[in-house]
Order: structure tokens, then sequence, then C-alpha cells
């Protein structure tokens, strides 16, 4: 069984309706990345980025995976499938993707604000108890803290991305440019023999050795076209 390897971004989940940083109007707008996504804005005001992930995630039951989730998901009939995401949410999960990385974290999960990658202080949230307040610990005594990759801050699943990338047959980038990183340094360890899709409706120069295949679609319409070139193939 052939082995897909798809990096997705926020233009697969911006078809389920969840807001990025550029969005007009977007949740973010309200705020300065500098204030609510480092860590330095999490030591000047911890309770002011406790509430702006605690409103982002009493979001997340009301969206829905997008067609083009489902259609990742579905690859798993026939192909080996690792998804690489830079999103936060759960909507690979939820349309049925079984092996998902995560490189910037999931805002479903709360950790440690003095080891946040230690395993053994990571929890999972749920619908009933989504809120992370002030005054509640890790199990190692210190402020629960969203377990969210903040800018400045070490991508720990990177080296397991590009790991997963060096063993691809076929390795699929949706809704993110190829001159953001980690995206970048990722297709790099693409191997020679893979083909490249790049699913993104917008114009993304690209001036890497690796060939790349753009479908200028959204998503959702990509992953449709894209489904019925791999399945012919295969």
């Amino acid at each position: 069984m052939k082995k897909v390897v798809i990096l997705t971004g926020a233009g697969m989940s911006a078809e389920s309706g969840i807001s990025t940083f550029r969005d007009s109007g977007g949740l973010w707008e309200q705020h300065r990345v500098e204030d609510v996504a480092t860590i330095e804005g999490y030591e000047r005001n911890p309770k002011l980025v406790l509430d702006f992930y605690n409103e982002r995630r009493r979001q997340l039951p009301a969206v829905q995976p997008c067609r083009g989730h489902e259609l990742v998901a579905a690859l798993e009939k026939d192909f080996d499938v690792t998804v690489i995401t830079q999103n936060v949410d759960n909507l690979h999960e939820r349309a049925g993707s079984s092996k998902v990385i995560h490189l910037h974290g999931e805002l479903m999960k709360a950790t440690s604000t003095r080891r946040p990658n230690d395993p053994t202080q990571i929890i999972t949230l749920d619908e009933q108890h989504m809120d992370i307040h002030m005054g509640d610990r890790a199990a190692d005594g210190s402020q629960l803290r969203p377990f969210i990759v903040w800018f400045g801050e070490a991508v720990p699943e990177i080296e397991r991305a590009a790991e997963e990338v060096s063993m691809a047959d076929i390795f699929i980038v949706i809704g993110t440019s190829l001159n953001v990183y980690p995206a970048a340094g990722l297709i790099q360890f693409a191997p020679d023999h893979a083909p490249i899709y790049l699913i993104d409706p917008k114009e993304v120069p690209w001036s890497g050795s690796h060939r790349v295949r753009h479908i200028m679609k959204g998503a959702s319409e990509g992953m449709e076209e894209l489904t019925r070139i791999l399945t012919a193939k295969d």
C-alpha cells in the first residue's frame, strides 16, 4: 500500500468556518499576535491568553469538517495516510483521519506552563469542561496553559513530521504556502520519486528543486479532483 503524506494549513479549516490570523473581522483581528500567541504575551497577561483560547475552543463544537477533511480521511481506504497539520482544531480527527501529527499543538488539550511538551503533563479537555481558568493546575503544580505552539517556541513534532515526509510515495500540500515554514522545510524531505501535489486556489510561487503539480482550487474542490487522479492510477 502506497504511503501518502498530507500537509494541511489554514486553507483547509477555513472552509469549515474557522477564522485565521488574516481573516477580516475574525477573532484574531481583535488582538495583537504578540499578546495572545507568544510566551511573552502569556507571561504578561495569562488571563487574557487563557480567555482568548477558551473563546476559540468554545467555537469548535459549532463547526464541522468540510468535504476536504472527509476526502482526506477517505484516502485511508486505498493508501497508508499520515496527515501533518498546522491547524490546532480537531477537524481531521472528527472527519475520520486516524494518523494526525499536529505541528502547532491542539486546541482541545492543556498542559503545564513549566513543562509544556512533557507528555505526562498534557491533558485532553472535553465539551463539558472546555475552559482553562487561572488557578487550574497541571500535574507538576504549575498553571495549566493551552497546548499550543506559540510564535518563537520550538516545534516539537517537526522531526517526526520530516521523517514521515521522507518515507512518502505521494506528498500533498493543502491550503498552506510552499514559502511559509514549516511547509517549505518539510517539502525538502520528500523523496525524488514522490509526486507532489499542491491544492490552493491562489498562485503560489515555488523555486525549489521538486516539481509541484498545482491544483488551483479550494480544499474541498481540490481534493475531489486529486482523489480522482490518485484512484485512477491505483
